[in-house]
C-alpha cells in the first residue's frame, strides 16, 4: 500500500497510503537540524536516509548533522542558557509552555502515532495511545514540577564564629547546558523523558535522536516552538555516533543524558571526563521474570507473554529471564509458547498488528545471531526460532527451554521477541539465578502470596520490581537501574535531581 512522494529536495520515497494527510505533508517538507529556534540544513549540506523497517523501503531524508553542528547547537544552547530568558522565567510561565505541549502532543496524536509506527516499526495504536499519550503525560508532570523547585532554611550553628548571627540557606539552580541522547525503541518517550524535566528546572538542551528514528524528534521540535518555548533553548541534531561523541565530549556542556547499551555508557563517561560533566545513564537490561506455583496462571501467562513481546522485545526493561517453579514449568512454558505463536505479525501501520519489525537489518542481524546461538548452545525453540516472511525486519516470538544459566540468549541482552526460560526449586533459588546478572534494571514477581511477593521484591538487585504485573511504569515513579543498568533515575521527581545542583548562601547578619 505505497505510493510516491516528491519532496522539496527533488528526491523520490515510497510513502503508505494509510497516512494520513498530515502525516504525508510531514513527510512531504525538508528535514533540517532545528538550532537556535530556526529549521537550518547541516553545516556540510550532507543528508541521510530514514527507512521504514517493515519494508525496508526509504521514508525520507533527514539533515546529517555532525560535529559542526553540536558545536552550533551547543552555541545557542550556552547563549540561552547565559541570557536567562528561560533560567528566570517566571516558574508558572515555564509551567504553561509545558503544559501547551502535552496539549499540542494529545491533539496531533494521529500525526505522532503514525509517523512514530512508520519511522520504529511499532504498532500505530500502541505508539498512539501509549507513547504520545505518555509523553504528554510526562510534559504535563513536569509542567508542575517547575513551580515546585525549592531550596530550603537552614540553621547554622558556626561554634568558631562566637555571637555572631547568619542567615543561610540553600537554592536549587539548572546545571545548565544538557547534551541529551536518546535511543530508537521508544523516540518520542525517551525525548519527553529527557526534554520535560530539563526545561522544568530551566536548562537549556541539545537533543539527539537515534539515527534510526529521528522523525518524531524533529516533528516534536515543531511543537516545542509552537508552544513558545524561547529560540536556542531547545536544539535538535540529527546524525550518527560522531555526534553524540561531540555532545558527550564537547567542553561547554554541564551534563549528558544518555538512554541506550551499556557498551555506549561506559563510552560516554570516558568522553565525559575531560570537563567532569555530570553524567546519567538509563543502560541494558536482561530483566528476570519469576513465576511462583501459586501464581495466577492465566494472568502470569499473558503477562510474561506481554513482558518480552512488547515493543517486538525492543525495551531494556523486557523479561526475558523467565524463571519457572518447577512443578509449572512444562504447562507455563507451552502456554506462553503457545500464546506468543498466536502474535498477529505485521506492519505498524496496520491496526491489527501487535507483534511489528525489529528497528533495522542490524538489529535484525543481531537477533539472528542469538536465534542460531541458543541452539548451538544447545537450547530447544518451543516456538519460533527464525524469520517471519521475506520482506522486511521480521523475526518470529522465539521461546528457547533446555537453557543454561551460561549460556548466550540467558546472559545477553539480545533487543528483540526472544525469551528464555529456566527452572527454579524454592524462593532461594529464584532469587539467586535472578541476581546473576551484570544488569538490574527490572524484574516481575507472580505470586498470590503478598508476604512473598514483599520479601522476593526486597531481596532483587532492580531498580523496578513489578509484582502480579509487567512494565508498570508510571510517571511519578522513579525509573533506572542497578550495576551496569545504569546511573542515575528518570521519572518522579527524582529525576530533578538530574537536571539541578544546589548552591548554599550564608550571610552574616
Amino acid at each position: 500500500m505505497t505510493g510516491t512522494l516528491s519532496r522539496d529536495t527533488g528526491a523520490t520515497t515510497q510513502v503508505d497510503e494509510r497516512l494520513g494527510a498530515a502525516a504525508r505533508d510531514f513527510l512531504g517538507r525538508p528535514h533540517q537540524l532545528f538550532i537556535d529556534g530556526q529549521w537550518v540544513d547541516a553545516a556540510d549540506g550532507r543528508t541521510f536516509g530514514t527507512f521504514d523497517p517493515a519494508t525496508g523501503a526509504e521514508i525520507t531524508q533527514v539533515a546529517h548533522g555532525g560535529p559542526e553542528d553540536i558545536n552550533r547547537a551547543v552555541a545557542a544552547a550556552r547563549r540561552a542558557f547565559d541570557d536567562g530568558a528561560w533560567a528566570t522565567m517566571k516558574p508558572n510561565q515555564r509551567e504553561q509552555i509545558l503544559w501547551r505541549i502535552g496539549d499540542l502532543l494529545d491533539a496531533k496524536a494521529e500525526l505522532f502515532g503514525q509517523i512514530e509506527a512508520l519511522d520504529n516499526g511499532k504498532s500505530v495504536a500502541i505508539a498512539t495511545a501509549v507513547d504520545v499519550a505518555w509523553a504528554a503525560d510526562v510534559f504535563r508532570y513536569y509542567a508542575g514540577w517547575s513551580t515546585k523547585i525549592e531550596g530550603s532554611t537552614v540553621n547554622v550553628s558556626m561554634p568558631f564564629a562566637g555571637d555572631k548571627q547568619f542567615h543561610a540557606y540553600t537554592q536549587r539552580v539548572p546545571v545548565g547546558v544538557c547534551g541529551q541522547i536518546i535511543p530508537w525503541n521508544f523516540p518520542l518517550l525517551m525525548a519527553a523523558w529527557k526534554l520535560a524535566p530539563a526545561l522544568a528546572t530551566g536548562n537549556t538542551l541539545v537533543l539527539k535522536p537515534a539515527e534510526q528514528t529521528p522523525l518524531t524528534a524533529l516533528l516534536l521540535g515543531e511543537v516545542i516552538a509552537e508552544a513558545g518555548v524561547p529560540d536556542g533553548v531547545v536544539n535538535i541534531v540529527t546524525g550518527f555516533g560522531d555526534a553524540g561523541a561531540a555532545i558527550s565530549a564537547h567542553d561547554d556542556v554541564d551534563k549528558v543524558a544518555f538512554t541506550g547499551s551499556t557498551e555506549v555508557g561506559k563510552l560516554i563517561v570516558d568522553a565525559a571526563k575531560g570537563n567532569l560533566k555530570k553524567v546519567s545513564l538509563e543502560l541494558g537490561g536482561k530483566s528476570a521474570n519469576i513465576v511462583f506455583a501459586d501464581c495466577d496462571f492465566d494472568a502470569a501467562v499473558a503477562g510474561s507473554v506481554a513482558a518480552w513481546m512488547f515493543n517486538h522485545g525492543q525495551a531494556c526493561t523486557a523479561g526475558t529471564r523467565l524463571y519457572v517453579e518447577d512443578s509449572i514449568y512444562e504447562k507455563f512454558t507451552q502456554a506462553v509458547a503457545d500464546a506468543a505463536a498466536q502474535a498477529t505479525i505485521g506492519h505498524g501501520l496496520d491496526p491489527a498488528t501487535e507483534l511489528g519489525p525489529l528497528v533495522d537489518q542490524d538489529q535484525f542481524d543481531k537477533v539472528s545471531y542469538y536465534l542460531r546461538a541458543g541452539i548451538e548452545d544447545g537450547g530447544r525453540a518451543l516456538t519460533g526460532g527464525g524469520r517471519h516472511g521475506d520482506t522486511g525486519y521480521f523475526v518470529q516470538p522465539t521461546v528457547f527451554v533446555d537453557v543454561e544459566p551460561d549460556h548466550r540468549v540467558v546472559t545477553d541482552e539480545i533487543f528483540g521477541p526472544v525469551v528464555s526460560a529456566l527452572r527454579f526449586t524454592d524462593v532461594d533459588d529464584a532469587v539467586r539465578q535472578a541476581n546473576d546478572s551484570i544488569y538490574g534494571l527490572a524484574a516481575g514477581v507472580w505470586t498470590q502470596d503478598i508476604s512473598k511477593a514483599h520479601k522476593v521484591a526486597s531481596r532483587l538487585h532492580a531498580g523496578s520490581v513489578w509484582v502480579n504485573q509487567y512494565n508498570g511504569f508510571d510517571t511519578a515513579m522513579p525509573f533506572g537501574g542497578f550495576k551496569q543498568s545504569g546511573w542515575g533515575r528518570e521519572l518522579g521527581q527524582g529525576a530533578l535531581d538530574l537536571y539541578t545542583q544546589t548552591r548554599s548562601v550564608n550571610i552574616q547578619l
